[in-house]
């Protein structure tokens, strides 16, 4: 009689387009550090020799490929949707990981099912004793919900001295390096293609909160990331999809009155306008514009989204880790810096 085959534990999946280099620089330590489990590459329909470079050196790393390249949001839903795996690690392929990393981040995970997801802490790869711009110690949102993370707020990137070792509950988990429930990825609909890229994950961890669950960071794990490995942080592409896919996530999430948060955000946006003008970054200008009018024109199918998250009951953990301020105030007022200045939260 034939025994069924198990269920992988662990699926590393890296979504990669284009980016052959930086997987001759990291596959080879995913590979060597990931073992017993399983890499996949996920290849997004990339133009280089990508598919033919891991074929040829990596003949154990699953490969999937895509036939279009859709971003982060769509290439993970198409690529996972044929990955079996008790939990999946999303992970950028401009990721350098260290030995035993998934260790702690499996143990958290195998410690209490209501959690949904973690990630390691986000170092920067060329500025090793600092944390890196894309999840650093772990996400949460302001009042308004703007992101920010222990060790990063907005542009101000802290130095990590190991204030942030524990393992702490965030509101959001980083999709550079996410550990997550592969049931509850497809029971929840995964990430939004709609986003294609940037903050796909909130609006994910913002889904599965609502429900119940909860995101951790895990301090005893590491990864060091290179950052903008596809788009550069002053990308206005970039800007353009953080202004938009913000209205997107509040517009299907939040629980309360919609247009009075709405208002206050796009308020908040407009002195980012100013901002912008000020320090002479036009082209962000046209970005925070289109953005703007991108958002209108989806206001429908956003709504009809709010409505379907809205038909299950929220729980409260759909507000923990929430900042009661503004982290806007915070910072660029008051010249708060550092995640362990900020005033009126017990962290």
């Amino acid at each position: 009689m034939l025994m069924k085959e198990e269920k992988p534990l662990v699926a590393v999946v890296i979504l990669n387009w284009n980016g052959k280099k930086y997987l001759e620089q990291f596959l080879d330590k995913v590979v060597r550090y990931s073992s017993p489990h399983q890499v996949v590459l996920a290849d997004n329909n990339s133009t280089d020799e990508s598919v033919t470079y891991v074929r040829t050196n990596f003949p154990d790393v699953q490969i999937i490929v895509n036939t279009e390249n859709g971003g982060f949001a769509k290439g993970y839903n198409d690529a996972l949707s044929k990955v079996e795996a008790e939990y999946y690690i999303l992970l950028n392929s401009d990721v350098e990981v260290t030995e035993n990393w998934i260790t702690p981040l499996l143990e958290v995970m195998q410690s209490d099912n209501s959690i949904a997801g973690c990630q390691p802490k986000i170092r920067s790869f060329h500025r090793k004793g600092y944390f890196e711009h894309a999840g650093a110690a772990g996400g949460f949102l302001d009042k308004d919900y703007f992101p920010f993370c222990r060790g990063r707020i907005f542009e101000a990137i802290e130095e990590d001295k190991g204030q942030y070792n524990d393992t702490i509950e965030i509101f959001w988990a980083t999709g550079a390096c996410l550990m997550i429930r592969a049931d509850l990825y497809h029971s929840s609909g995964g990430l939004d293609n709609d986003f294609f890229a940037h903050m796909e994950e909130i609006d994910l961890c913002w889904r599965l909160k609502r429900l119940g669950y909860s995101f951790y960071a895990v301090g005893n794990s590491e990864v060091y990331h290179v950052g903008g490995g596809t788009l550069d942080y002053m990308n206005p592409k970039k800007t353009y999809l953080n202004f938009r896919n913000s209205l997107y996530m509040i517009t299907k999430n939040y629980e309360g009155w919609l247009f009075p948060k709405i208002f206050r955000r796009l308020c908040l946006d407009g002195l980012a306008g100013i901002r912008f003008l000020l320090s002479g970054n036009l082209t962000h200008i046209g970005s925070l514009f289109m953005a703007h009018m991108h958002y209108y024109k989806a206001l429908g199918k956003l709504l009809k989204k709010r409505k379907e998250i809205r038909s299950s009951i929220a729980t409260p953990k759909a507000l923990t880790c929430v900042y009661p301020k503004s982290i806007l105030w915070q910072k660029f007022i008051k010249g708060v810096a550092h995640f362990s200045d900020l005033e009126g939260w017990k962290k």
